[in-house]
């Protein structure tokens, strides 16, 4: 599509970049997103929560600050009681308390099947946005939320997931990036960051080299992933999305025998509002991981580093 041009864009869509940023004056940005879907809990209020965590990390992603939201709504209004969206709703709105958003209106539609999720609207400096790209060889790759929720989302809906990952997998779907991403400018110096959401972690992570003259080097022992999310993996509890996500990214993978074949499926697992994935000087990890474990970020590991062995690809050993 032809595209308006403009020098004040410091980032659009072109690189898939987390959220756009449009320049108002030397110290000040716009950042702004939008994200909605269906239904991935039963619970409603659960639901909203989720949906709005997931648009509003889209903001802290990129290094921003979110200041205000617009809900988007489509509802069954004929077939499904109110009740359950004024509790969407609340879930939202309880979201945007806690990031110290304003809701500031938003749009609704009559549709067939329920759909939730904001745009929001956040500021920035200029200088300090964190792009998807720029990791330097040598860096430490740093995630900061276990991997696994949209497994444990298709074990769910078939009844065979157990109450404890149930609990664990929502709780990391409700979990703001706020905290993480105030500890990760708090520490500087980070070269690259996005947010691990429906591409899955390989997909985001390969976003992050595309193109470029580094490669990444994971292991996959370290990589954070949900307890009990091997069982269903091994038992066929894979959602269509991370079938999409392997095939459109797997030729940028190479698995070294040492990595058992489920871990790769679950890095390719789309997951709904995961965790940031950034580099950083290697002396400042270990410092900056051991803070979020102190501020209850208890499963952010440092799963890898940059190389210049293999540009634009992956080895996952």
């Amino acid at each position: 599509m032809p595209l308006i041009s403009d020098p004040n864009l410091v980032t659009g869509y072109e690189h898939a970049e987390d959220a756009g940023v449009y320049k108002l004056s030397d110290d000040l940005a716009l950042v702004q997103t939008v994200d909605f879907f269906t239904p991935t809990v039963d619970d409603p209020f659960t639901f909203g929560q989720i949906a709005a965590v997931n648009a509003l990390n889209d903001i802290y992603a990129m290094g921003g600050r979110p200041l205000t939201a617009m809900n988007i709504v489509c509802f069954p209004v004929k077939t499904m009681d109110k009740a359950v969206l004024r509790d969407v709703l609340r879930g939202g709105l309880d979201k945007m308390r806690e990031a110290g958003v304003l809701l500031v209106g938003g749009h609704s539609v009559e549709d067939n099947e329920i759909k939730y999720g904001l745009s929001v609207t956040g500021t920035i400096h200029p200088d300090r946005v964190l792009f998807n790209r720029g990791a330097r060889p040598g860096d430490r790759l740093i995630l900061t939320k276990p991997l696994g929720t949209g497994i444990a989302a298709t074990a769910i809906k078939a009844e065979a997931a157990g109450p404890a990952l149930v609990e664990r997998a929502t709780a990391c779907m409700t979990t703001l990036n706020k905290k993480a991403a105030e500890l990760m400018i708090a520490a500087g110096d980070i070269h690259s960051c996005t947010d691990i959401t429906g591409f899955g972690f390989l997909g985001h992570a390969c976003e992050t080299i595309e193109g470029s003259d580094v490669g990444l080097r994971l292991t996959a022992a370290r990589i954070p992933i949900l307890e009990g999310v091997r069982d269903l993996v091994e038992s066929g509890y894979l959602p269509g999305g991370l079938y999409r996500n392997r095939n459109y990214r797997l030729s940028q993978v190479e698995k070294a025998p040492s990595c058992p074949d489920w871990i790769l499926d679950v890095c390719f697992d789309p997951q709904t509002a995961g965790g940031l994935f950034f580099s950083l000087p290697a002396d400042k990890a270990g410092p900056l991981v051991e803070a979020m474990h102190k501020e209850g970020i208890g499963e952010a590991a440092v799963v890898g580093e940059v190389t210049v062995a293999h540009p634009g690809k992956i080895l996952l050993e």
